[in-house]
Parts: structure tokens; sequence; C-alpha cells
């Protein structure tokens, strides 16, 4: 009797296995492996404008509408709008079937809340350009929201995707402070994944939204989302298999990637947290030495930029040419930031006749920088330069919570290194950053705290022209004087250089679903 029990089992456990491995049950879980550097600190993209964070929580939220790779808007949430003739009322109607990942319908309510109570407080780009525009929201029904502006706004539909606008749950919200609210760190949206779990400086988990608005997305089941600081080491788990993709890549590597034909690279100017941005100077014109014009045109003039293309982005990328990326191309004044061409004797002249003698330590200035240590290379650069000028520069490298509490809260620095995405429209990334009304305890906003009502009238009127040749007129004016003030140095166009498997195609680092196709 034993002996045929254990024959059973036996039999059993082979039954077991051929079922397991039988092709027709084989239900093969398809999870992205996505390699990025930095913790975000939380998953509230409505409160910041960091990449850090959009990374992971664009994946989580949606917004009223979705970029294509052209950057053009396209349905999301919405999935279907209407504008008035004279471009002041927008009508948004929101897809029957659009839920929480908690269950809950989306509403108009939602829209509402989240515009009113986050985006137009805490999101730097949304409050400069889209804040003081909006009249009032209205939500006739739970599935239309009218937007009533107080003048026309051309740029309004291409601001509204999840990263300028991603649209947060009343229901959840409401209960508490946006900036602390225990949903920051395990939160629920409306997009393509839901949140499964977040450990700190490891790995962040998502899942398949199995309710999905838009049929046939996403493409996989689980993004695991590992937090590894180090490139090089990210590089080897790609080749390793370990990951299937990168989220930036360092120049350094291109050639030896090109050579492997496993992996694929793509070069974007847009990614989470926006797109066509410029790695940038931040004076506090708040600060003596800084406040000077003289001081900021030495600084401009003692900085080779090209030395950076080179050194740091090994290519990728191109020497700023104006305040506004050459990526928004008819917005562009080309070459008008030439005059400061990289020469030390012109800097050296300009701090001698503001006063600034060489000391007995060979310095004429000490200046301390805050930023984030990932730009740690282009502090090397600029730090040598510097001091060929007579400037010893001090390297303040804080983690993105110091650093930013210390530029836009404190105003503890002299200056600040910081990249600037200019968006798909100067009205989305360039505008937050020189307009008086963003002044203040905004991550990402008007860091040099700069003033000046001609600017501040000039963006309103170009946000208000549907023209796009008298738009650009009006920018290429701002541009102008933007160059004559120097309120911030403008160092290099970069671009992301993403590494990813043959597992993934049609990749848009924009969109949450991460990629077109999936193997």
């Amino acid at each position: 009797m034993r002996r045929q029990m254990i024959r059973w089992n036996l039999l059993k456990c082979v039954l077991i296995i051929l079922v397991m491995f039988h092709p027709l049950c084989i239900f093969a879980e398809k999870t992205l492996v996505v390699a990025t550097s930095a913790d975000p600190g939380h998953l509230n993209p409505g409160i910041t404008t960091g990449y850090n964070v959009h990374v992971f929580a664009d994946s989580i939220y949606s917004g009223l509408i979705m970029l294509n790779k052209d950057l053009k808007p396209e349905p999301d949430l919405a999935e279907s709008w209407s504008i008035s003739e004279d471009a002041k009322v927008f009508t948004f109607n929101i897809r029957k079937n659009a839920k929480w990942h908690d269950g809950k319908s989306v509403t108009s309510e939602d829209v509402k809340y989240t515009f009113e109570n986050v985006l137009f407080k805490y999101h730097s780009r949304t409050k400069s350009g889209l804040g003081k525009k909006v009249k009032r929201i209205l939500t006739p029904n739970p599935k239309k929201v009218i937007f009533e502006l107080k003048n026309s706004y051309s740029p309004m539909i291409t601001r509204l995707n999840v990263t300028e606008a991603p649209i947060l749950p009343k229901h959840i919200f409401s209960s508490g402070d946006p900036n602390d609210h225990p949903a920051n760190l395990k939160p629920i949206g409306s997009g393509p994944f839901r949140f499964l779990e977040y450990v700190k400086g490891e790995k962040v988990i998502l899942e398949k939204n199995n309710n999905f608005y838009i049929d046939g997305l996403p493409h996989f089941d689980k993004i695991v989302m590992q937090i590894i600081p180090d490139s090089i080491t990210q590089l080897l788990a790609l080749q390793r298999g370990e990951v299937d993709y990168i989220d930036r890549v360092p120049g350094s590597e291109l050639n030896r990637l090109n050579n492997d034909s496993s992996i694929k690279l793509s070069k974007n100017t847009a990614g989470p947290g926006g797109g066509n941005c410029i790695v940038t100077i931040t004076y506090n014109l708040e600060r003596d030495a800084t406040s000077k014009l003289s001081v900021r045109k030495a600084i401009a003039h003692a900085v080779n930029r090209e030395r950076m293309v080179k050194q740091v982005l090994f290519g990728l990328g191109r020497v700023a040419g104006a305040p506004i990326n050459r990526g928004i191309s008819w917005a562009h004044s080309k070459n008008v930031l030439s005059e400061y061409d990289y020469n030390t004797k012109k800097a050296v002249t300009l701090l001698e006749k503001e006063g600034y003698k060489l000391g007995d330590n060979n310095f004429r200035l000490k200046l301390d920088i805050v930023h984030f240590p990932r730009f740690r290379k282009y502090i090397e650069i600029m730090k040598q330069d510097l001091s060929k000028a007579g400037i010893d520069l001090v390297s303040r490298p804080l983690d993105r919570s110091a650093a930013v509490s210390t530029i836009f809260g404190k105003r503890d620095f002299d200056l600040n290194l910081i990249s600037y995405c200019n968006g798909a429209d100067p009205d989305i990334g360039v505008k937050r950053m020189y307009v008086s009304n963003n002044i203040g305890n905004i991550p990402f906003s008007n860091g040099a705290a700069y003033r000046n009502e001609n600017i501040d009238q000039l963006f309103k009127d170009a946000g208000e022209i549907s023209n796009i040749s008298v738009r650009a007129s009006k920018y290429k004016e701002i541009q102008k004087i933007l160059v004559k003030d120097l309120p911030y140095w403008w160092l290099v166009e970069s671009q992301f250089l993403t590494a990813h498997t043959s597992k993934i195609s049609g990749f848009r680092s924009w969109s949450g679903n991460f990629a077109l196709k999936a193997k």
C-alpha cells in the first residue's frame, strides 16, 4: 500500500511538471527592469517638476492629454476637447471608463481640485504659465470639465500632459497637505501602471493596470525600477541582462555601447520632467557679488562651454546659443549669446574694474555653488576655469531635497547649477524662470529672483497671441533683454541618451507607457 502511495505521489509530481511547462499552460509575465540613478524621495508629480520624481510617477498618473513623438497633443484622460472661437473656453470630455486604481471613477471634480489646490500652488511650470490665466474651472457634470480663461491662451492644450499637469484623486488628497500626504509614498493614480512597492534607495515596483482606459496598453505586466546611483554599474547590469533599460547613459560610454549589438541606443531631447533642457548657472541676484552685472558677465566669459560639450556630454549636446533651446526652433534666437565668448582676459578686466583685486591666495573673489551630485564633472571644469580669472569656486553638492530647500526656500547660495527643461513651448518651461510672480519657495521656479516688469508683460502677451510669427517676435525680444540683464548663464543644451535591450522598441521617454512594442 505504501509503495502504491509513493508511486501515485511521484505520478502527480510528473503530471504537475508537464502541465506547468506545456506551451498552452505557460503564462509568462512581461517584466521590464529599469535602472535609474536617484531616489525620487516621493511619488507625487503634482508638486514638483523634478526629473527624479517624474521618471517614476508619470507611469502611475495621467494627464488630460498626452504628447506624441512630435510633442503634439493626443487624447489621454480626455477623449475629446473643444476650443471656443476666442480661445478663452476649453472644454474637455473625460473618458467614461477612466478609473482610479482603487476603482473609483475619474471625474471633473478631480481635475478641478488638482489644478486649484495642487498645480497652481506647487508645480512651478503650471503655476507660472497657467495659474493667473484661469478665470474659473467649471464641472457641469462628472465627465465634463471647462476651463474659462481671462484671455486667449495659445499653448493651453500642449501643457496638459502628465508631466505638466498630472491629475490627482480628490478623494485621496483633499484630506491633507499634498506636500507631505501619505499618498505621496503610496500613490493611487489612473495611469497605465499601479503602485506596488517603494523601498527608499533601492526600488519602486509597479504592476499593470488591467482596467486602463486605452485598449492594448500598457505592454508590460510589471515594471521594476531599480535605483542604481553609479552609471557604470547600471551599464554592466544592462549587458549582463539584469536590467532592460537605462534612463540616462553617460556620453563617455557611447562608443563602447555602439559596438554592442545587443544594446539599442536612443537619443532624445525630451524625457520625464520635460524636454529641450539647458544646463544653466543661476545667479542669486540677492547676493552682493552676483547682484553685480560685471561679475555675472565675468563668469560667463570665464567658463569654457565647448569643453563641457566634449568632456561631459561627449558630443551629446551643444553649446547653448540663446535662453530658449534650439528645439523650440520658431522661438529660438540664434547665437544671441555669442558676445559672451570664452575669454579669461575679459573676465579678469571686468572683475578688476569692479574692484576685485588679487589677494595673497591668488583669488579675487570667493563664491559657492549649490548643485546635484550628478553635475560634478561640470563643477570640476567651472572650478578650473574660474580659478584662472581669480574666482575661488566652492562646491556644495546636495541631494534633491536639500538642494531645493537651499535654492528656492532659504536662498542660501551664490550660484546654482541646474538643468531647466524648456518643454514644448516657451510658456511652459521658459517662462517660469523669469517672471516675478514665480519667485519663492517653489521648486525649479525663478531661482535667480529676477524682476523685470517688461519681461513679465512680454511673456503675458506672447501666451495670448495665436499667430506663431507674432509670438516668435515677442520671445526674441525677451531673449534680447535676458542676454543684456544676464540673470542666468546658459551653458549647454543636453540630450537624453537611453539604452535598452531588444525587449522593447518604439520607445517614448515622455510617456508612461514606456514602449510601443514589447517582447
